[in-house]
């Protein structure tokens, strides 16, 4: 563990690079930035020119004279845009420098835990060149577990299921080793885009990412249940039949029936890790109930719709969205006792 001067102004940094958003850890300071995995670009003179990163991209968006485009420079929780993500890494890691100033850092960064090899590379490569002094990587449900609080050292095995933007990450731990870790994508954004299928299918309406995830958040729901969550929300759209402006009004039951699809597929995720473990471990695993963490988990009354589904019992943490940051900075702090956790590039 780190002590004294050397945490109050550690250059350690852990960084959960999502799809939809970033979280950077900065050890001894906590989490400093929690922000959209989003870069402005404007083109000028056929050159690509990226302005700004995260909150301060989304702040430009139809705010100057000359059109710019949002970004995300990161696809199913892998890069797809590997300069944007550079730069979006390289603003990020400048920010989180202390008072004194960083040495070039050291950084543990997340990465799905099906990233190919390919893919974890470029994440090492991108995360060099934005400017850190040694990367290391971890699996993002490992780090999920931890941060959940999850007793990875115990003899009995646990399970928890990461549900971010872009995948849906499976791992199982028991005495400190990971047992099994998979991915699926199908996740949040997936959610989102079911929510435009269905509002197309069913009114007749085209609605943009940005509006289906807000009505994801405001009004979703696994479940439309009488003790569940009862929010109707107001949408507009252009008409697909007349082109014109058109409002609908979605419920409960429209909101089961978008996100069923997503949650079958995430069930039948689950069903197969657990079918996949040694029947001790599985039914450890079940005992105990698997944890689910990332925002995904914040989807009202997604544990109780797994649940039925799977036949096992699911338990949701506080603050969901900061388990893998916060297992991520617990990593850094203990690198010694959990460096056999981490994996190459």
């Amino acid at each position: 563990m780190l002590s004294g001067v050397s945490r109050a102004f550690s250059d350690d940094i852990a960084i959960d690079l999502g799809t939809a958003n970033t979280l950077v850890h900065v050890v001894g300071r906590g989490i400093i930035i929690d922000e959209p995995s989003v870069v402005a670009v404007q083109v000028r003179g056929g050159q690509r020119e990226m302005l700004a990163v995260g909150l301060k991209a989304k702040t430009m968006l139809g705010r100057t004279p000359e059109p710019i485009e949002l970004i995300r420079p990161m696809r199913d929780g892998v890069i797809a845009d590997f300069i944007a993500t550079e730069e979006m890494l390289r603003q990020f890691i400048q920010r989180a420098k202390t008072m004194l100033g960083f040495r070039r850092p050291r950084i543990l960064i997340c990465v799905p835990a099906g990233a190919t090899p390919v893919e974890r590379r470029a994440v090492y490569e991108t995360a060099v060149q934005a400017g850190a002094r040694k990367v290391y990587m971890i699996e993002e449900p490992v780090a999920a577990s931890l941060g959940a609080g999850l007793p990875i050292d115990a003899p009995s095995a646990f399970m928890v299921v990461d549900i971010g933007g872009g995948t849906t990450d499976i791992a199982v731990l028991a005495r400190g080793n990971v047992i099994q870790a998979r991915s699926l994508k199908v996740a949040g954004n997936a959610m989102d885009e079911a929510i435009m299928r269905y509002v197309r299918r069913r009114h007749h309406l085209v609605i943009g990412e940005a509006n289906a995830e807000r009505i994801k958040i405001e009004a979703g729901t696994a479940l439309a249940q009488p003790n569940g969550r009862q929010v109707e929300i107001h949408i507009k759209g252009r008409d697909l039949r007349e082109g014109r402006t058109k409002s609908a009004v979605l419920g409960p039951q429209d909101m089961a029936e978008a996100l069923s699809g997503c949650i079958g597929d995430m069930a039948e995720f689950i069903q197969r890790a657990l079918e996949d473990l040694p029947p001790e471990a599985a039914q450890q695993v079940t005992k105990w109930g698997i944890m689910l963490t990332g925002g995904g988990a914040l989807l009202d009354r997604l544990d109780v719709a797994l649940a039925q589904r799977t036949g096992a019992k699911f338990v949701v943490p506080d603050t969901p969205m900061h388990c893998v940051i916060r297992g991520s900075a617990a990593i850094l702090e203990t690198l010694p006792e959990r460096e056999h956790l981490l994996i190459s590039p």
